[in-house]
């Protein structure tokens, strides 16, 4: 796995005891909220988190945050029914010990695949986990690449969006990589895709067409797009079980694609992703660490990129009351 620096961090003034910003961590993504708090400059506020013997979780915050803005940072990856608890149970811990401001970061946002009714008698569960987490206590969202853009409008609570992609770009343009063609594993992600494209110099776009049979299983169809001779970008927002990812990147090796590079902020790897992803099909798995990532699951073809001065310019932002939205300008 290739480690990549993040870039330098602004100055920040320092905090001390009287400022009201606490950054507490779940257990889901430690490293990643650790990187946040160097950005920031503070420690992660202390706390207690174990677990009964019937599985019950206990949590208790070890200082005062009586009137304090606290941030939460906690990812809802696998496994996702434990880590979306602990968030709830944190964001109580933080209602009940008086806290002015609960702000629920969520790098990745788990069940937002479930985000509307294919078939009849099905559950929208991406709105039933907004609404736990709203009716905890939390008073506002932070989440990153978002697998539909409809979410944000799931919560009742003032919610920043922030993208994964300036800090996958950054990485691409210092490949210097000539040739390049963007290109959606589905007509779903179009969008993300042309403004990829469009921030890597107005690259050309294409299109897989592809039919889904059944959940985690695709059957990719056609590409609409001229990709031959060129260096081919696929983009998503998450990888998952990886079918997608290489039946589109065999289809553009097919179609005459020089090389295929895979790119998405979320890697979620599930089995057999690891398989697929390193059989050799692409020359790079760019990804970031919005969910960590085992060792024994990375692999020579992966890159893993940190989103850590993302989120914490982020924060700082809200914690200032001045626009996040302007980061991605």
């Amino acid at each position: 796995m290739h480690s990549v620096l993040p870039t330098p961090q602004l100055t920040l003034p320092s905090f001390n005891d009287n400022n009201r910003l606490r950054l507490l961590s779940g257990s889901a993504n430690m490293e990643l909220s650790h990187e946040v708090s160097r950005y920031l400059g503070i420690d992660l506020g202390p706390m207690v988190r174990k677990q009964f013997a019937d599985g019950e979780l206990y949590i208790q915050i070890q200082e005062s945050i009586r009137g304090c803005d606290v941030y939460l940072l906690q990812p809802t990856c696998r496994p996702v029914n434990d880590h979306l608890m602990e968030l709830l149970t944190m964001i109580d811990a933080c209602r009940r010990a008086s806290a002015r401001q609960i702000t629920a970061v969520i790098p990745y946002y788990g069940y937002a695949r479930a985000d509307r009714k294919t078939a009849g008698r099905e559950s929208i569960t991406a709105k039933l986990v907004a609404n736990l987490i709203t009716k905890a206590g939390a008073s506002r969202i932070l989440a990153m690449d978002l697998h539909s853009a409809q979410i944000q409008g799931y919560f009742d609570i003032p919610m920043d969006h922030v993208y994964g992609s300036p800090v996958l770009l950054d990485y691409l343009h210092s490949k210097q990589l000539s040739d390049i063609v963007v290109v959606s594993p589905d007509v779903g992600g179009v969008a993300r895709a042309r403004a990829f494209a469009k921030k890597l110099g107005d690259a050309p776009l294409a299109i897989i067409d592809k039919r889904r049979q059944a959940h985690n299983v695709a059957e990719v169809m056609n590409v609409i797009g001229d990709v031959r001779g060129k260096t081919a970008v696929l983009v998503d927002d998450m990888i998952d079980t990886a079918g997608t990812i290489t039946e589109g990147a065999r289809l553009l090796r097919k179609e005459g694609a020089r090389q295929v590079y895979a790119c998405a902020t979320h890697a979620v790897l599930s089995p057999p992703a690891i398989e697929r992803l390193s059989s050799g099909i692409l020359e790079e798995v760019i990804v970031t660490n919005t969910i960590p990532i085992a060792e024994e699951h990375c692999f020579s073809q992966l890159t893993v990129l940190s989103v850590a001065n993302l989120l914490g310019e982020a924060i700082w932002r809200i914690h200032e009351d001045s626009s996040v939205s302007s980061m991605f300008r």
